[in-house]
């Protein structure tokens, strides 16, 4: 049994991730901005890396599936990737898995999913901010045992966890649920195999 904080605890992957780590009897710690709205949580700010020292004193290992729709997105997540790996760093948490986007993956020819044809363009300065902060992380000489995850093209909705999933490239069509996410974040928790990079993973 592990120790396990979540920033952004409040979001559907978070959620997801929360109720995964506790089926499989891990402690939780959910941080999120704004608690009353979710009971048993604590409050947090992922740009805070004092805070996150804080929240994250005693674990074992952390999860982040943050995002501030009030903010601007290029600073919010370089900030937060700042943050996140000093405040991890001083309280000596070694493990941190991050959810990532699909459109910084590469699709099967190398290319980033979001310079492939045909992929939607209108949120492209969202990617580059997701971008951005991915770069904190590549560039960063951390002892923080970093990875990101994302779907490998989006989420399905309204699909149910089947536990079962695999990795791969960047596609748009692709599809995994929040709940067959959250088996792979918590695996590579229990079980380290991917270390300082961007994974993709789809339904199996």
């Amino acid at each position: 049994m592990s120790r396990i904080v979540i920033f952004g605890a409040g979001g559907r992957a978070g959620r997801a991730a929360v109720t995964e780590a506790h089926d499989r009897g891990h402690q939780v710690t959910a941080v999120v901005r704004d608690p009353a709205a979710h009971p048993g949580a604590i409050a947090g700010d992922v740009t805070d890396p004092a805070g996150i020292a804080r929240a994250a004193a005693g674990h074992d290992a952390a999860i982040a599936a943050v995002h501030d729709p009030a903010a601007d997105p290029h600073v919010f997540h370089t900030t937060a990737a700042r943050a996140l790996l000093d405040g991890l760093r001083t309280a000596g948490v070694p493990r941190l898995l991050v959810v990532g986007l699909a459109s910084l993956l590469p699709a099967r020819d190398g290319t980033p999913l979001m310079d492939t044809p045909g992929y939607p363009q209108e949120y492209r300065s969202f990617f580059l901010a997701h971008a951005a902060g991915l770069h904190v992380f590549t560039t960063a000489g951390t002892t923080v045992d970093w990875l990101f995850l994302s779907p490998a093209g989006d989420f399905d909705h309204t699909g149910a966890r089947t536990g079962r999933y695999r990795t791969a490239p960047g596609d748009a069509a692709s599809r995994i649920t929040y709940a067959d996410l959250a088996v792979a974040l918590l695996d590579e928790i229990e079980r380290p195999k991917h270390h300082r990079t961007h994974l993709g993973v789809e339904a199996a």
